[in-house]
Formats: C-alpha cells, structure tokens, sequence
C-alpha cells in the first residue's frame, strides 16, 4: 500500500471526512501538512492570526483564554476520551478539528491550544480550506453543526462567566458602599452604650441640684444650638481652633466632658462668648453640672442621628441591590428602565469614583415589559465598557428618550472611541477590540442577543475619539417582534 493511501486511508476514519471520495482524500492529503507536538507545545496562540485549520489525528489539546488576567479552561479535544472528561453533551466530530471558526470571519484565533502529551495533527492552510469546503460538501455538512454547538457553547459559557462577574461586581460594589453606614452604626453601637451611662448619671444630679429657671434655660440652649444651621463653607482650620477654644473654656468652669459640646459649637459657628451668654444668669456651681449634661445630651442625640441616617442607606443600598437583580420579581414584567440604570449605577459606583455621570432621563417614560435583570446586564457591559475606554476618569452620559414606539437608551463616553474598521463588527461573536486577555469577545455579542432576541429591539454604535456612543431601542408596548425598534 502507498503511502498516499495508507494516509487517504487514516483521514476517512475521522467523521469528518469519512465520506469523502479516494480522489478527494488524495487531493486533501496534497494540500495539507501533518506536525507532531510535544508535551505543553503551543499550536496557535490567542489574538494569533488564523492562517490554519487544524484536524486532530492523535493525541489531545487543550484550548484556554486568559480572561480578567487567569487562565480558563474553554474545552479539550481529543482522539482518547476517558470518563469524567467532562465532555457530556460534546459531538464526537468536535474533538477531531479546531481553527475553523476565525477563517470563516476573517479574523485571529480567539484562544490557545496546547498540545497535551505526544500530538499529532493535520495542518490545512486557508486557501485550501475554503477550497476543501467548495470540492468536499459532505465536509460542510459535519462541519457546521459542529461550528453552531461550539457558538452556542461559546454563548453559555460567557453568558456564566458574565453572571459570576456580575455578582462579583454586586458584592464588591455593595460591601464598599455599606461599609461607610455599617462602620457608622457599628461605632454608634458601641459608643452609645457608655454615653447612655452617662447620661443617666449627669441627668439625675441635674434634676437634683438645678431649679426650674436654670433646666428651662438648658433646654433652651440646647434647642437653639440644633436649630443652628451648619455653614454652607467651613475652614477645617479654623474650626479645629474654635473646638480648642471651646473645650478649653468650658474645662476651666470645671466641665469633665466638654468634647461633644465643643464640636457641635464649632460645627455650627457657636463661640465662648455665645456660650457665656447662656449660662449667666446660672448658679456658680451648677454651671460645670449644666455644661456636662449639655454636653452629654448633645453626644447622644448626635449618636442616634447617626444611627438614624445610617440605617436609611443600608436599606437604600438593599432595595438598588433587589431592583439591580431582581431576585423577589417574575421574570417577564413590566418594570422601569430608568430605575435599573439607576441600579446599574449605584452597584459600579467604586469603578466610577473620578467619572463624572450626567443623567438625562426623559420623563414620563412608559414601562416595558421584558426581562430587568438581564437588561441590567446589558446597561452593565456598557457602563463598564465605557469605563474601561475612559481609563476610569472622563465623562459618562446616561439619556433615555421615547421615539415614537420605542424607549432609546443611550450611553455615551468620552474615551478613546471604537476603530472605524472595528466598528461594523463589535457586534459578531468573539470579535473584541481589547487587548488579549482583557475581553472574551461575547460581551456585546451578548447584550445584542439579550435586546434584539429576548426584547424585539435593535442595538447600535456611533464613535469617535472623544465621543462614543452605544444606542438601545426596546419596543414600549410589550410587544416582542423583532425590527419593531
């Protein structure tokens, strides 16, 4: 036997060529190189130019991407495949070729295979691919539906992928926005207790010891200092010197605990001599009495402030979280836009710490009926894309707007821009302008899929150095046809 044969032979025991003609298998073995890897060898690289197709006729290989700086494991293709490989759900024909996807779009290949162990594989150039897919049809019709599990596998994955970064997003944004209320609470807890004591001792002397005219003079005093309003401007300086003069003055009339006192006064503008005007006129020796109990109520309605105004945020940050995921809700429902936005935003506010944010709500803006956590989703990547294209500082627009049947939202940076030629293409499945490993390329393939297929609405970008922007137009009326918008 030849040795044309003999390989003609070796080829038609891969599905993928098994019904091809010896004149086809004798053609394809022309045009086609075998390589042998070794052990950890690499035979394409992610962001690489595709140049080639790859059949597998031995061996094994592992394909991965870097993505948000590790290494994921996307799949394995192999001629031996052992239980618990975790290929359940695979066609058998999907381990034997691979680089078939960026010939096809004309673009690079979007991951790393590496040879696992002794490999061998054929090597078909892109010409004689396209040819291969012209002479061969019965090639096409394995190829294919191989090519649309591998898209739609793509598709799942990214789509997991970008639920866990959500959530992660989520906790990392909801843990630093309550920290701030959550630390408040956690010291006014622990510092009421002991003012509390306080307080019932200073309260009971002074209702011993002072007549009516001096405790209606206290709470005089007291009401007047929280009515006080607090300056629109304040230099930090001369505030702290002011809290000294006022600690100081009051711990020369014999005061144990002025230092409330002496930051509320100060806070508010309130000097000695405002002080000596409201407690002349009081007995000598209650004077030290008056200021301590002054003090100590002042601390401890300043603590349950705090703990007034904390208590608020958590549950606001609680309800932007609900609205964000919408875990208490239906699935399909009507719901509004604009408070999703809102949520979007509030759950990115550390990564937005030096953008600047301009709303530009329409008002009056029906609801639509759809699915809000998966649009929240959408508003994510491209809050986060924006972002990411402004290097974390510049200029982020958010407009909602009704145009005849259809809620326009759209979304608007002041970054580097999108490519011309990249433009028409950030649409496709695993096309990315990023740097490799800094994008999957499913990210607004993603957010297309979600507005045009589970919305009946269109997506669209316009861009320019300076001035990107991303246009969502979702039908208002519940209906769920697509081209409505």
């Amino acid at each position: 036997m030849s040795p044309g044969v003999h390989h003609g032979a070796r080829l038609r025991e891969i599905e993928l060529f098994a019904d091809l003609t010896d004149d086809q298998l004798a053609w394809l073995a022309s045009v086609t190189q075998e390589r042998q890897l070794e052990d950890g060898e690499i035979l394409f690289e992610d962001g690489e130019p595709a140049r080639r197709f790859h059949v597998l006729l031995d061996g094994e290989l592992v394909v991965t991407k870097i993505v948000d700086g590790r290494e994921e494991l996307l799949t394995r293709h192999t001629t031996r495949p052992r239980p618990g490989d975790g290929h359940e759900g695979k066609p058998p024909a999907a381990h034997r070729f691979t680089g078939e996807l960026p010939l096809l779009t004309g673009g690079d290949y979007v991951a790393t295979a590496a040879a696992v162990g002794p490999t061998t594989v054929l090597s078909c150039p892109k010409q004689a691919f396209f040819d291969m897919l012209a002479r061969c049809p019965s090639v096409a019709g394995v190829l294919l539906p191989v090519l649309a599990w591998r898209i739609t596998s793509s598709e799942v994955q990214a789509r997991n992928r970008a639920t866990v970064t959500a959530l992660g997003t989520l906790a990392a944004g909801l843990a630093h926005e309550l920290n701030n209320p959550a630390a408040a609470v956690a010291r006014a807890a622990e510092d009421l207790g002991p003012v509390v004591d306080a307080l019932a001792g200073t309260a009971e002397e002074w209702g011993r010891m002072a007549d009516d005219r001096e405790s209606s003079a206290l709470r005089e005093t007291l009401a007047e200092i929280e009515r006080t309003p607090l300056p629109a401007e304040s230099d930090p300086f001369t505030l702290t010197d002011l809290e000294d003069e006022v600690d100081a003055w009051a711990r020369e009339r014999g005061a144990q605990r002025p230092t409330a006192l002496a930051s509320a006064l100060a806070e508010r503008g309130l000097d000695c001599p405002w002080l000596t005007g409201r407690v002349n006129g009081m007995r000598r020796h209650i004077v030290p009495l008056a200021l301590d109990q002054l003090s100590v109520l002042l601390e401890t309605r300043g603590l349950t402030t705090q703990l007034r105004t904390a208590g608020p945020r958590i549950s606001a940050l609680v309800a932007a979280t609900r609205d964000y995921t919408n875990l208490d809700r239906a699935p399909r429902q009507a719901f509004s836009v604009s408070e999703g936005l809102e949520a979007t935003l509030t759950m990115l506010r550390p990564k937005l710490a030096k953008v600047r944010i301009v709303r530009q709500y329409a008002r009056e803006i029906p609801p639509i009926t759809g699915y809000p956590s998966e649009l929240n989703q959408v508003w994510t990547n491209l809050i986060d894309n924006a972002v990411d294209a402004m290097d974390g500082e510049g200029v982020l627009t958010v407009r909602t707007c009704l145009q005849g049947n259809c809620l326009t939202v759209e979304i608007g940076d002041t970054g580097c821009g999108v490519p011309a030629d990249s433009l028409s293409r950030i649409f496709e499945p695993f096309y990315t302008t990023k740097d490799v490993g800094k994008g999957t390329g499913l990210g607004l393939h993603l957010s297309y899929r979600i507005v045009t297929q589970r919305h009946g609405g269109s997506m669209s970008a316009r861009s320019a150095p300076g001035d990107t922007w991303m246009t969502v137009r979702i039908p208002v009326n519940g209906a769920h046809t697509k081209g409505v918008c």
